[in-house]
């Protein structure tokens, strides 16, 4: 059970009598755990404001203070789905005592001489038990993540375009939907068609690259029977099926010139007429069309109408690639495997920290598309209750490499100063002329920073804050 927790946070230890604390962290580093011990409250009170652990283990009496402290500390300040686990030990207990702790949130109370081996299963009993309670947390988190006609996102880029769909749905001109291939503009589509008046009516879609080009016209606007060789019985187009309702034109630019002029005309008369019919037909049909290429520039080189662009353009909706959308790489990779779980049946929990750390840093040129794609495959090679790293393809594993500020001659210059002076410089003077020295480099950037550093953006800020502090006190004996 212990080779399946998260050993990346560390077990605080908060035990006054030393040679016990030295035993209990004998046992726990010899089961792969990392310890952080104090001997007192109020220091291990600080470190807690700055620093998660995967569980603290506290005395109940201690030289200056009660063990009841870092409960209450813990219980008030930390939400429910990231508090660590808690034990309290004492050589002094008693039931009401244990009663109290328990109500006040510890998960376990043991008393003195500790019996190890029942130490260590109620290490691993906790330890397992709140993963358990933040796993139950992300599932209904997840659960409860509202889509937008099936879109998921909460980053700003998705909430302003959601908004924007709301408003251009209830209108009636065309729309021109600009979005990188993989984006989801088909999705965007069908959004705005539900959310107009049109909804109850059809909706169709069409690849304006897909269809012989031979065959376009027909196709967009119908034949009459005996029109062409072959065509034995009138037969309605795109246009004549989606009246009342939407059409959306994909890759809108791959459209020849020629059927764009017909097209032009049926968005300003409302009429078509089909391939070998002499009469015009009346349709109403909202037109959507989508493409990933610069239409501007399209229309400059002569292969798209300026008229027909700027028809099109009535309303403009972008949407974001998914390397401006941090925040929903999760949210998308979570919805993309549950829906495999439920079509396959298959008991997988989801992704393990590691794995999701490394989707949420890939930037996904391919966009939405490949992030479904990546999770298809790391749910079809995952033998394994989690997701790990080693199930997604090599080239996210490969992206996670540090970058790497090349050296110039001012880095060089940079990289002198660090040790200048007439004395060579402590190794926490060092520390500070580097992390400012990466800052200048990187603009400010403390993300980038940070990656640059290999320490989380949390410690960088530690760091910075404790050399403000020391800044602060030197002002403060100056004055």
């Amino acid at each position: 059970m212990t080779t399946k927790q998260n050993k990346n946070l560390p077990i605080l230890l908060i035990e006054d009598d030393q040679a016990l604390a030295r035993l209990i962290s004998d046992e726990l580093e010899a089961e792969g755990w990392s310890l952080i011990i104090f001997h007192q409250i109020h220091p291990a009170l600080d470190w807690l404001k700055l620093n998660q652990p995967a569980l603290i283990v506290t005395d109940l009496r201690l030289p200056d203070g009660n063990g009841m402290q870092v409960v209450e500390q813990v219980v008030t300040h930390w939400p429910e789905e990231q508090r660590p686990g808690l034990i309290v030990i004492t050589a002094f207990g008693s039931v009401r005592q244990a009663v109290q702790a328990l109500q006040a949130g510890a998960d376990d109370f043991l008393t003195k001489p500790l019996d190890l081996e029942h130490f260590l299963l109620a290490v691993e009993r906790v330890v397992a038990t709140r993963k358990l309670h933040d796993e139950l947390f992300q599932f209904r988190k997840l659960n409860r993540q509202p889509s937008f006609h099936q879109m998921f996102g909460r980053s700003e880029a998705m909430r302003s375009l959601f908004e924007q769909i709301k408003v251009i749905g209830r209108a009636q001109g065309p729309v021109l939907i600009n979005g990188e291939s993989g984006t989801g503009k088909e999705l965007v589509a069908k959004a705005l068609h539900a959310e107009s008046d049109r909804a109850a009516s059809p909706f169709l879609a069409v690849n304006c690259a897909g269809i012989p080009q031979e065959l376009l016209e027909s196709e967009f606007f119908g034949h009459a029977a005996g029109s062409f060789t072959g065509a034995k019985k009138s037969r309605k187009g795109l246009l004549q099926e989606a009246n009342g309702g939407s059409l959306l034109l994909d890759e809108i630019g791959e459209m020849p010139m020629a059927l764009q002029a017909k097209l032009l005309r049926a968005l300003q008369d409302g009429s078509i007429r089909p391939v070998g019919q002499d009469t015009e037909e009346k349709v109403d049909v909202r037109i959507i069309a989508a493409t990933h290429r610069d239409l501007k520039q399209k229309v400059v080189e002569g292969s798209f109408r300026e008229d027909l662009f700027y028809r099109l353009e009535t309303f403009a909706l972008s949407v974001p690639p998914l390397r401006d959308r941090e925040e929903d790489r999760e949210i998308l990779a979570q919805q993309f495997l549950q829906q495999l779980v439920v079509a396959q049946g298959r008991k997988i929990q989801g992704f393990s920290d590691k794995a999701l750390e490394i989707i949420r840093h890939y930037a996904f040129p391919g966009n939405v598309r490949e992030l479904q794609n990546v999770v298809e495959r790391a749910f079809a090679f995952c033998n394994e209750e989690w997701i790990q790293p080693q199930h997604l393809p090599a080239r996210l594993m490969e992206s996670q490499a540090p970058e790497q500020v090349p050296v110039t001659a001012e880095t060089q210059r940079h990289d002198d100063d660090l040790l200048a002076g007439a004395v060579l410089p402590t190794l926490e003077q060092l520390q500070k002329r580097y992390i400012n020295r990466v800052l200048k480099e990187v603009n400010g950037n403390k993300r980038r920073a940070a990656a640059l550093l290999g320490i989380g953006r949390r410690t960088l800020y530690r760091w910075l804050d404790e050399e403000s502090e020391e800044a602060e006190e030197i002002i403060l004996k100056d004055k």
